[in-house]
């Protein structure tokens, strides 16, 4: 069995602006192993959310092909690439879009709720992913009342709670101050490491890049290995 549990062959993505083509995939190749942290650095612009939303079918690309655990996707139907996202992908984005009106805890029995899982259960692993994550003490507090760095720690306990295959994080820590941010990537980090999953991050943290198992750029619309320094 491979140790595969995304990979991306030949994708292409292209745009229309008025008269004008943006070609932003131009066959881009990628595999990411099981329990592998890569790091996606690149300038703006240069295609890493598009990237990230091809990788977790949240977009289809124009052309190649999407495996996520050595399933092809492209001839899914809306429905089953649905369910797909939802049982073997996990999300992390700059802003963490917790729902308002709920506290930490509800926003990450949430997605276990729609799985399948009762509110027992789902609150039982909620808890103990807070706890992990070190806001637990603030689970029954709602978003506006959580620092940024607590919001964050809160949205990644939802990304995971129904233990995906697949963690993808678009700039997670972009929007916090240097020292929240290493913190917040630190137990992301260990989450990740925990529980054996894999990860793609994008990041334009050069130190957060180099604390991972390898990184990889754009370059003319081509996924490209990328040298990095060791974390001090």
């Amino acid at each position: 069995m491979s140790d595969i549990v995304l990979r991306l062959e030949k994708v292409e993505q292209h745009y229309e602006q008025g008269d004008n083509v943006l070609s932003i995939l131009k066959g881009a190749d990628f595999a990411l192993k099981k329990g592998e942290t890569v790091a996606l650095v690149a300038p703006s612009g240069a295609g890493k959310s598009t990237l990230l939303h091809i990788a977790g079918l949240l977009e289809k690309p124009g052309d190649g092909e999407v495996y996520i655990g050595g399933q092809a996707s492209s001839g899914l139907s809306d429905d089953a690439r649905t369910a797909m996202r939802r049982q073997e992908i996990g999300f992390v984005y700059q802003f963490h879009h917790l729902l308002p009106e709920f506290s930490a805890l509800e926003n990450v029995m949430m997605p276990q709720m729609i799985a399948g899982l009762s509110p027992r259960e789902a609150g039982k692993r909620a808890q103990e992913l807070l706890d992990y994550l070190r806001v637990g003490h603030r689970s029954g507090h709602r978003p506006a009342e959580l620092s940024g760095g607590e919001q964050q720690r809160v949205a990644i306990a939802r990304s995971v709670a129904n233990a995906p295959l697949v963690l993808l994080a678009d700039e997670p820590t972009g929007n916090l101050d240097p020292e929240t941010a290493g913190y917040v990537f630190e137990a992301l980090e260990a989450l990740v490491r925990q529980s054996g999953l894999s990860a793609l991050i994008a990041t334009h943290n050069h130190s957060i890049a180099s604390m991972m198992d390898r990184c990889v750029t754009l370059r003319d619309g081509m996924v490209v290995d990328l040298e990095m320094q060791p974390a001090a």
